[in-house]
């Protein structure tokens, strides 16, 4: 489990392609910290630790994650988003995220706001997937507000320490996200939906 409180940028260093699974090998600075076996969120994608070297760390996507993030479309020398799985003592200062990814989204526009950046994100409506209004949503790891929810697309307001501290600051529009829409109301969706 984690909150969408970003640790660091992390640098993919090497990857290699093992049958339809993808083995990315990351540069971080929190590497000596880590373990054998432990979940780490990268780019909202909760993938585990098999191997640590120095400042790298390695973990593999296999091909169901390929298929339905943007993990695929990533590149040696590319920056990703990089949290740590949530102490049950800690403060949970984002909301509830689980690393599982629920669709992609395509980056529609930024508009710059007098110190602030306005992102809007189109997804296919048909995974039935929702938003609110001042609800909680993931972008590729970052915990966010949702304004403007549409039924197929919202935006995010992004100060300028999430801008500096995440990989926001190198989206374009037309870029790929992954999205993790709120578990809660993904369980009062599904509730509603059994009782319609």
């Amino acid at each position: 489990m984690f909150t969408g409180i970003i640790e660091e940028l992390g640098k993919i260093d090497k990857i290699e392609v093992n049958q339809g699974n993808k083995d990315f090998t990351i540069q971080a600075q929190f590497t000596n910290e880590l373990k054998i076996d432990q979940s780490v969120a990268h780019n909202g994608v909760c993938l585990t630790v098999v191997d640590i070297s120095e400042d790298k760390y390695k973990v593999t996507a296999i091909e169901e994650t390929l298929n339905k993030t943007s993990l695929n479309q990533l590149n040696v020398g590319d920056l990703v988003n990089l949290e740590r799985g949530m102490k049950m003592n800690a403060h949970l200062d984002g909301h509830i995220v689980q690393g599982h990814v629920d669709q992609t989204a395509i980056c529609e526009s930024i508009e710059t706001k007098n110190g602030s950046w306005v992102f809007t994100f189109s997804y296919d409506p048909k995974l039935m997937n929702v938003t609110i209004e001042k609800g909680s949503i993931t972008v590729n790891g970052v915990s966010l507000t949702v304004v403007n929810s549409k039924p197929n697309a919202f935006s995010v307001a992004i100060i300028p320490f999430t801008y500096e501290h995440t990989n926001f600051r190198h989206l374009k529009e037309g870029d790929t996200v992954n999205l993790e829409f709120d578990v809660i109301g993904k369980y009062v969706k599904r509730l509603m939906d059994l009782n319609a």
